[in-house]
């Protein structure tokens, strides 16, 4: 009995030894990367117990504007203090004064902190080159001075650029069993989406001290300086945005009080974004959920007039711009007498400029009894429709798209709607199911002024390496299908002028810019109402200088009363700022260098 005892407690002790030596094996060699549900690195768990760390830099891409100037983040010369400090005897009189601040408020800081920090965060001190060389050749363990790479509080172009966040799922979805960094940021929106690939980070860079037990340095160690091992990473995306015209549109927008709605600029020649500005803004306490967080400039809205382009540049090739024909403008698009206007009897040309309802219609449904796909083919040769946006093959990725959230915008939905002359009518007027974004019709506004030739609009210039050099460049390309003939093209550019210039035009209030402009205004009804009124959508697109373009223009304001929210003064007084930074001067006088 007394050796059966002895047996069972000998197979206990092995068998819980057994367990133990199997326990320690998982976490030293088996599980040491990804221990339990939650997949805890248990190396790293380690290192970080009898380490201190400051990361200056997460190791993710970053954007510039098309002069390299930061897009995303700010570096920052700071001073990083380290916690064991508290425990140490060090010259915190002589670190204060060199940075020009109180002794107590330097020890007052590390005396609340549990891990390293940069004194005065989240407004951190800014030190000089000379404080940090000084402050680095005291020698002093746990006091350095570093630039720091900070987000910018207020991103330009913000919905361009897009968001990042922390999502594990759509990290495993995107990248499969590819090995990331614990919290490895991602592009949730915007080209920080698009171009997420590049930019997602290969290792941080930051400061690490080894601690022992208690808290305090293990002297003989000396601070590392830790950062990923390719030196050409992470890599810079430079945009085709202007930083300084970017704040500029920005602030323009904000001074006329648009909540909904933007601008968009683009460079006619090289056909790249310029600047564009989406209104609301992004709302920090909930970016991901919030409407701020959509760009509005390439969502597809409801145009109006501004339509009346595309139906004007299809009656131009089909023989339906007659100068000697007439059409009566003091009537609605029904054909009731019209108690808003009494334009009387207008010609093809002058009813764009005043941009009557009556002719478009009756126009659009000639157009649509010779062929019911004819509105929607000019759509497309004149880009308002089917993308605008940079598309190509690059490396292994085929038909990358720079803009993934770019909407494609339609005419018609169905062919019943095609067939019905309704319609149609309603169609030539940018009604019924016509819908485009503000990126596309600047594009229209660019295509025309360029003669016919439409291209691929780009957000993005190039991809470029940490020291500089190009990974890869995004040329102008064409985009592809028909396109309308430079003889075509002169005649819309005469109509778009007429705006301006017709003493009824709707464009009238330009005839005084420093800049010659050409281009449509649209409002348009949106069948939303708000306290029994109906909302609409307010469009300025256009060009300038009209003799050499340089520039498409397009300001809009979305879902506003009849009554209110006109973009024309915003439009205005873009174009004279623009003509200010081309002649290098601003409000408060000549730019100085």
């Amino acid at each position: 009995m007394h050796k059966k005892r002895m047996t069972a407690w000998i197979s206990i002790c092995l068998a819980v030894f057994g367990l133990l030596i199997f326990r320690l094996a998982q976490l030293q060699l088996i599980d040491t990367e990804s221990f339990s549900k939650h997949h805890i690195n248990l190396i790293e768990a380690s290192v970080k117990q009898r380490s201190q760390e400051m990361v200056v830099d997460n190791g993710r891409g970053n954007f510039v504007d098309r002069n390299g100037e930061s897009l995303s983040y700010e570096l920052a010369s700071v001073l990083v203090l380290f916690p064991f400090l508290k425990k140490m005897d060090w010259e915190a009189d002589r670190v204060a004064e060199v940075i020009g601040v109180s002794e107590y408020a330097l020890k007052t800081e590390v005396e609340e902190s549990d891990e390293p920090f940069a004194f005065g965060d989240p407004d951190p001190v800014i030190l000089t080159r000379k404080q940090m060389e000084i402050i680095n050749e005291m020698g002093i363990p746990g006091v350095f001075a570093v630039e720091r790479k900070y987000p910018m509080e207020k991103v330009p172009a913000a919905q361009l650029v897009g968001i990042i966040g922390e999502n594990e799922a759509a990290l495993k979805a995107r990248y499969g069993k590819k090995e990331f960094m614990p919290r490895t940021l991602i592009g949730l929106s915007g080209l920080e989406k698009s171009f997420d690939e590049f930019l997602v980070a290969e290792g941080n860079s930051k400061l690490v001290y080894h601690v022992d037990g208690e808290g305090a340095p293990l002297f003989g160690i000396n601070v590392k300086y830790s950062e990923p091992a390719n030196p050409f990473y992470p890599i810079n995306v430079q945009t085709s945005i202007d930083k300084d015209l970017q704040i500029i549109l920005e602030e323009k927008v904000d001074q006329y009080k648009i909540k909904k709605g933007g601008a968009v600029l683009l460079d006619i020649e090289t056909n790249s974004i310029l600047a564009m500005v989406s209104r609301p803004v992004i709302n920090p306490s909930k970016p991901y959920t919030d409407e701020g967080v959509e760009n509005m400039m390439v969502k597809q809205h409801i145009p109006g007039s501004v339509f009346k382009t595309v139906v004007a540049t299809a009656a131009i090739d089909n023989g339906l711009d007659d100068p000697s024909r007439t059409f009566d403008c003091s009537k609605t698009i029904n054909g009731e007498t019209d108690t808003k206007y009494q334009h009387g009897n207008l010609s093809f040309q002058d009813s764009f400029a005043v941009s009557c309802n009556r002719t478009f219609g009756e126009l659009a449904q000639e157009l649509q009894k010779q062929d019911d796909h004819i509105l929607e083919r000019y759509a497309e040769m004149l880009s308002i429709t089917g993308g605008t946006g940079w598309t190509g093959n690059i490396f292994h990725l085929e038909g990358f798209k720079q803009l993934q959230d770019e909407e494609t915008g339609k005419v018609f939905l169905s062919n019943e709607a095609r067939k019905d002359m309704n319609f149609a009518a309603l169609s030539g007027i940018g009604q019924h199911e016509v819908r485009v974004s503000p990126l596309a019709v600047a594009n229209m506004m660019a295509t025309i002024a360029r003669g016919g030739g439409k291209e691929m609009v780009r957000a993005v210039l190039s991809i470029q390496y940490q020291n500089g050099t190009k990974m890869t460049e995004f040329p102008k390309k064409e985009l592809p299908g028909e396109q309308i003939s430079p003889y075509t093209a002169m005649k819309v550019q005469k109509l778009l002028r007429e705006v301006i210039v017709n003493e009824e035009g709707t464009g009238r209030w330009f005839q005084d810019l420093p800049y010659k402009v050409a281009g449509k205004s649209g409002t348009a009804e949106t069948g939303r109402y708000e306290n029994t009124k109906q909302l609409h959508n307010k469009w300025f697109a256009g060009y300038f200088p009209f003799e050499n373009p340089k520039y498409a223009l397009v300001t809009v304001n979305l879902d506003v009363f009849a009554d209110e929210g006109g973009v024309n003064p915003l439009f205005a007084d873009i174009v004279k700022e623009v003509y200010q930074f081309d002649h290098g001067t601003s409000a408060e006088g000549p730019k100085t260098e």
